[in-house]
């Protein structure tokens, strides 16, 4: 079904004409209830939706799309393990990496549940064992570095947590994050660490991926060269995290057996699966308990609520809103927490590597937009960046504001200064500053029109009473969710991610092209073709002097 052609989407385009002037300031006028109409609470998270360009007859009838596009069906779909990834044929269950002791979820007629607790035990016995000093390293130092090497989902979701939990995370412990290909990445991980008391976690699901594979072992070089050469030191140093045994013993991690995940999880889905496990030796198993423990109170949330009053939902169908009627490209998401400062980059990925499709799910093409570009950056520091557009610029762009009432270290008034801007953001991106109020303020005649603020920009408010483990498992799972529906709705597959495999072909055939001594015959197109040879030139030019 293409979601475009039925009576829902026909009456959401006639109802956004009308709507499509309206500004928040009229609203708000004609409405003084809407603030505490439309903000919801998810188990003390609290999201008010009242600042965005919609009245209850919008949300009446984005609900009617919802409930066309079978958004219900789909979610008990997901739940009940159903194949709902297509084009890989499998099962979405990344609620079930956080399903409590005895629930049961079924895939192939075996009950998951059991063996995901079964690697969340084996996690959180080997986290104590590290951070209780029992796992030791070759010469029986003590673990105090951890470096996780892996790329997109299992690097980007267990980075940011770390961060976001840093006043959560053991003191003793120093936990850095290798994705990036460039060796410069590995270096900086790693230059200043004792190898000694360093222990890797090297997170792949097959064990070949290309960038993951190549960090990990200069990794293992670093640590066997400053251990004197003694490769018995990959077995104290190394642990995987991987589904492909075989690969993981080849590369000589020999000690623990690796810690095994499902293809039923998508690598940006997978940061509360054994993904997790440099975030668990960080923040001990009880707290990645409690992050769990956040995630499955939205999943209850999404599964129990009505759709009107389902915060993921309407956050997804207020996504479809700006998107397609109003035909908005980009959508910011603003957190006022320099913890969160990697939580837009993490819904980079899980926004537009899910939803960035362009055929449907039986692989038509798409006749109506799909997932927005997400962009972001910590307040207040993309005040001073960014702002001047949000606020001023031909472009609206839709944005969320994540914030916290009280912060992880209380140092006098920077608290209530931060939170001060978040509340201001937000009134007056609603509201702005008309031209009678700028005159009115004394404002000379030749500036009035450039300290006029158009407002009628929307955005999210969210505010949590502190960021916790609990909170940032809230946090993701609403966002997971939002993009699930929107996916939905769209008609596209967001659990597969074909996107990323030409490049990387690509990439793989012109290794060999800069890395051989001879020159080869080049059957690129011109401009790639040239690139390389004045790359090849260059590569092996005097260093320090210009050889282009």
């Amino acid at each position: 079904m293409n979601i475009a052609d039925t009576p829902a989407w026909a009456a959401l385009l006639e109802h956004h004409a009308g709507m499509a002037d309206r500004h928040l300031r009229d609203l708000f006028d004609e409405d003084p209830g809407r603030a505490e109409r439309m903000s919801h609470d998810v188990a003390g998270l609290h999201v008010d939706l009242s600042k965005h360009r919609v009245t209850d007859e919008t949300i009446r009838l984005l609900v009617d799309l919802a409930e066309a596009a079978g958004v219900p069906d789909r979610i008990e779909a997901m739940f009940t393990g159903e194949r709902i990834n297509v084009t890989e044929q499998r099962s979405v269950l990344h609620v079930a990496l956080r399903a409590p002791r005895g629930e049961r979820i079924m895939v192939d007629g075996h009950d998951v549940v059991p063996g995901v607790h079964a690697v969340l035990d084996r996690m959180a016995d080997f986290s104590d064992r590290v951070r209780s000093g029992v796992w030791r390293g070759l010469t029986g130092r003590l673990i105090r570095n951890v470096v996780n090497i892996g790329i997109g989902g299992s690097d980007l979701g267990p980075a940011m947590a770390y961060q976001a939990l840093r006043p959560h995370a053991s003191a003793d412990l120093t936990v850095r994050f290798v994705s990036n290909v460039d060796g410069e990445d590995v270096w900086q991980a790693t230059h200043d660490l004792d190898p000694a008391e360093t222990l890797f976690v090297v997170s792949s699901k097959t064990f070949t991926t290309l960038e993951t594979l190549t960090n990990a072992a200069t990794a293992r070089t670093w640590l066997v060269d400053g251990l004197g050469g003694d490769t018995a030191a990959v077995a104290r140093h190394f642990v995987a995290v991987s589904t492909n045994q075989d690969e993981v013993r080849a590369f000589g991690i020999e000690g623990e057996e690796p810690f095994a995940f499902w293809d039923w999880v998508g690598g940006r889905y997978s940061v509360d699966s054994a993904i997790g496990l440099s975030l668990m030796i960080a923040i001990g198993p009880a707290g990645f308990e409690d992050l769990l423990a956040g995630f499955r109170s939205v999943d209850h949330h999404l599964r129990s609520s009505r759709l009107d009053a389902n915060v993921p939902v309407l956050m997804a169908l207020l996504g479809i809103w700006y998107r397609n009627p109003f035909g908005m490209q980009t959508h910011a998401v603003l957190p006022y927490s320099h913890l969160l400062a990697r939580f837009p980059a993490y819904l980079q990925q899980l926004e537009m590597e899910s939803n960035g499709k362009s055929v449907d799910l039986d692989g038509r093409r798409l006749t109506h937009d799909s997932g927005p570009i997400v962009w972001g950056e910590p307040g207040t520091n993309g005040q001073h960046a960014f702002f001047q557009l949000l606020h001023q610029g031909t472009t609206i762009v839709p944005a969320d504001f994540i914030g916290f009432a009280r912060p992880a270290h209380d140092l006098g008034r920077h608290h209530d200064l931060l939170m001060a801007n978040f509340f201001a953001q937000t009134e007056a991106l609603a509201f702005g500053r008309t031209r009678e109020a700028v005159a009115a303020s004394g404002v000379s005649e030749h500036q009035v029109a450039h300290r006029v603020f158009e407002g009628n920009r929307p955005t999210t408010t969210i505010l949590g009473e502190e960021l916790t483990p609990f909170v940032l498992g809230q946090l993701i799972a609403l966002y997971e969710h939002k993009v699930f529906v929107q996916g939905v709705i769209w008609g596209v597959n967001s659990f597969d991610q074909w996107g990323v495999e030409l490049g990387k072909a690509l990439a793989d055939r012109i290794v060999p092209e800069l890395e051989e001594p001879d020159p080869l015959e080049l059957s690129h197109d011109a401009s790639t073709n040239s690139l390389i040879r004045r790359y090849r030139r260059a590569r092996r030019g005097s260093p320090g002097r210009p050889s282009l």
